[in-house]
């Protein structure tokens, strides 16, 4: 599994990796944004001038996991909210791995970050090799390089400083695209990135050039059972699940009034009995699949017809019990609102969905065809993706400001924990209501601006709404009454209901 070690480590390389620790040190530490495309774009060439020398080639999964991974690290320069920030970056680094190691198999797909943290510790020894051939081999060069460097150095200070004190209008652009690091207190941090930007572009690097081998690590298959001591508790399981879908449809077509009148359940407590239920019996399934693939009979044509009949009913029925918790979600939002948690876990369940269509395909279509770890990997990052870009924050404002304008109920004190993302829904409510879902924002944003390098598009456009209409809660008690509001008992949102924003006093 361990590749033999690689050759000398290419001068571009270790230029890019340099190159990768200084932007690191000088573009973090205010927050993320366009810095991470910046400082990645770098570490990539390093990884790329490593492979390249060690007679390695881009294949179109590598670019397809490459390109991917830079379009995850675009969202925290279009939107604000740290959590879909935080699965952007963990998807970004999954991608790269993918890229730099290559392989087809679910334990490339799984371990392979774990090879990224392997090469630290064996990418430093390959660079101080590489460093004392590139000093031996070249110290007049060296000597004139850096002559040459310093040279240009001086030259863009002299004139940088003269066409700055001649033009203020230069000496902004200037100080808006220099990072700031006159504070002390910053270096501790700035020498800190520095050395995280650098062993990780080396990492990558050393990975590049010699990856480990996850598809040679062979793990031991599962015993095949006979026919019928394996399909037959499969096929009770099938029986279960049409029931439980017959159920569904009949409610759906009788209608839910009737259900909530025969139950004495609200409407709301019917969404959350059943959501959480049905998530966890999707997840159980696919791991019930995957045992069953692993126990499968392997006889012949007659075994393969009958773990695709089966396993491809219990597919499909899946599908309808994935289709049934995103409606109660559905109910649960038309009651309560929505929020991060309820728009997340909605999100993993329409992914799991997609995951099972992948099953069946493969099942159709064969594992040449359409290898299921890569489609799996794939479909993940594109569910992150997409879930970055619609911007969350954006939507949980926009729900609840309409369900609002169709029932006067709106729970401001959740609101006002959003992010800069929510500004221009949260801007169409009408005062008082809008200044108190806006203030804790404001607050967020108030101070010194932040680099252009780790500001958001939505960042600045929030900016520019508040500037424009402004926030005033002068006058008015922020802070809802809990007499006569509906609380959801284990939920997140906190109170729900008509919130008094009124006067002081009054």
């Amino acid at each position: 599994m361990r590749p033999k070690a690689p050759g000398p480590v290419p001068t571009a390389t270790l230029w890019c990796v340099l190159a990768t620790g200084l932007v690191s040190a000088l573009l973090f530490g205010d927050g993320l944004g366009v810095n991470l495309i910046l400082v990645a774009i770098p570490a990539t060439l390093a990884a790329y001038a490593a492979a390249r020398a060690a007679g390695r080639r881009a294949r179109p999964w590598t670019l397809v996991w490459g390109v991917g991974g830079l379009a995850l690290l675009g969202i925290p320069a279009l939107h604000d909210a740290g959590w879909p920030t935080f699965l952007a970056v963990v998807g970004a680094v999954g991608l790269a791995s993918l890229a730099l190691h290559g392989g087809r198999t679910w334990r490339a797909v799984l371990f392979g970050p774990i090879g990224l943290f392997d090469s630290v510790g064996s990418g430093i020894g390959w660079a101080g090799r590489g460093l004392r051939e590139m000093v031996d081999g070249s110290r007049g060069r060296a000597a004139v390089v850096l002559r040459t460097t310093a040279v240009a150095v001086g030259l863009l200070v002299v004139f940088g400083a003269l066409f700055a004190g001649a033009d203020a209008a230069f000496a902004d652009l200037l100080g808006a695209l220099m990072p700031d690091v006159d504070s002390v207190a910053d270096v501790p941090l700035r020498v800190l990135s520095f050395a995280v930007g650098l062993l990780g572009a080396l990492a990558a690097a050393r990975t590049a050039a010699a990856p480990l081998r996850w598809d040679r690590l062979k793990g031991r298959p599962g015993r095949p059972h006979g026919r019928l001591e394996w399909a037959l508790p499969l096929i009770v399981l099938n029986l279960l699940f049409a029931a439980f879908n017959a159920v569904q449809l009949a409610v759906l077509l009788g209608g839910y009034e009737r259900v909530f009148s025969e139950t004495g359940l609200s409407r709301a407590e019917y969404a959350r009995q059943g959501f959480w239920q049905l998530l966890w019996a999707t997840l159980l399934t696919l791991a019930v699949i995957g045992l069953a693939l692993r126990w499968a009979p392997r006889g012949g044509a007659r075994d393969r017809t009958l773990v695709r009949g089966v396993l491809g009913t219990l597919c499909l029925l899946t599908l309808v019990v994935v289709a049934s918790a995103l409606r109660r979600m559905d109910l649960y939002v038309d009651a309560y609102g929505l929020t991060r948690l309820r728009i997340s876990v909605a999100a993993m369940e329409l992914w799991l969905g997609v995951v099972i269509v992948l099953i069946m395909a493969a099942g159709v279509l064969g594992a040449r065809r359409l290898p299921l770890p890569r489609a799996v990997a794939a479909s993940a990052a594109v569910g992150v993706l997409a879930f970055g870009l619609m911007s969350p924050d954006a939507l949980v404002a926009e729900q609840n400001v309409r369900r609002y304008e169709r029932t006067q109920q709106i729970d401001i004190g959740y609101l006002d924990g959003l992010s800069a993302d929510a500004v221009p829904a949260l801007d169409r409510l009408p005062e008082p209501l809008r200044s108190c879902a806006l203030a804790g924002i404001e607050a967020e944003l108030e101070g010194p601006g932040t680099p252009w390098y780790a500001t958001s598009w939505s960042e600045r456009r929030a900016r520019d709404i508040l500037a424009e209409r402004g926030v005033s809660t002068e006058g008015y008690l922020c802070t809802p009454w809990r007499d006569g509001f509906q609380e959801e008992s284990g939920g997140e949102g906190g109170y729900d209901g008509a919130d008094p924003y009124v006067p002081h006093g009054g």
